[in-house]
């Protein structure tokens, strides 16, 4: 098989899926689209309107009136990508840790899945795709034509976040940001909706230990075999 026209990358939070796939798409010549920013700029507007993260109405109007766009990156500042939300660039906006709460809690809702799944398919169809988040082998793409199932352990996750945030100058214990990240695998990996795992045709990738070159070399690897 040559390099498919779909790739999908599913794994949990924080095991590099947006770095990798972006670095994926570039080398390939695909568009990029990261799932999971699409859900936390949805949750970012909860914030910003005040919405309850547990009211699911309210959400599920919004996910359906919000505009997201992502594209390549505008600013040469370590972004992937770049996040616009009703025209408004929230790249970093969306990573904060207030949206880091909630996010996990607005992705369990039925509507706010169904409003965003509809737009990936529709990106989608387009073809030339690598595609990253959570249900994307399973619920978004099953019928992507390669799969890869990211991960690392949460102690490793853990670590990355904390220097990914002190190098744009933010300081959180890895022992908070550990806490959080196991709670989001538990929030996920429980939902009745489009729970994490692995599809069954999955090629899993660990990447403990591994730099981002040499992650991106073993996605590529499986990608293109």
């Amino acid at each position: 098989m040559g390099t498919p026209r779909t790739v999908a990358i599913d794994g949990p939070a924080g095991a590099g899926k947006s770095t990798i796939g972006a670095l994926v798409a570039e080398r390939l010549g695909y568009l990029f689209l990261d799932t999971g920013a699409m859900y936390r700029a949805v949750a970012l507007a909860a914030l910003r309107r005040g919405i309850d993260p547990d009211d699911a109405e309210r959400l599920s109007a919004l996910a359906r009136q919000v505009r997201i766009a992502i594209g390549p990156p505008t600013v040469r500042d370590g972004r992937a990508y770049t996040v616009l939300l009703d025209g408004a660039d929230v790249t970093w906006a969306i990573r904060g840790e207030d949206v880091d709460r909630i996010v996990s809690q607005v992705a369990r809702i039925p509507k706010v899945r169904d409003a965003m799944v509809e737009q990936q398919r529709e990106i989608a169809k387009r073809g030339r795709i690598v595609m990253v988040g959570r249900d994307i082998g399973t619920v978004v793409l099953p019928e992507a034509e390669r799969k890869v199932f990211l991960t690392a352990s949460a102690a490793e996750r853990a670590r990355r976040r904390e220097e990914e945030l002190a190098a744009r100058g933010q300081k959180r214990s890895r022992q908070d940001l550990l806490t959080e990240i196991l709670r989001r695998d538990e929030l996920d990996s429980t939902r009745t909706v489009a729970p994490l795992r692995a599809a069954s045709d999955a090629i899993l990738v660990e990447t403990d230990g591994l730099s981002v070159g040499e992650a991106l070399d073993r996605v590529l690897q499986v990608t293109r075999a």
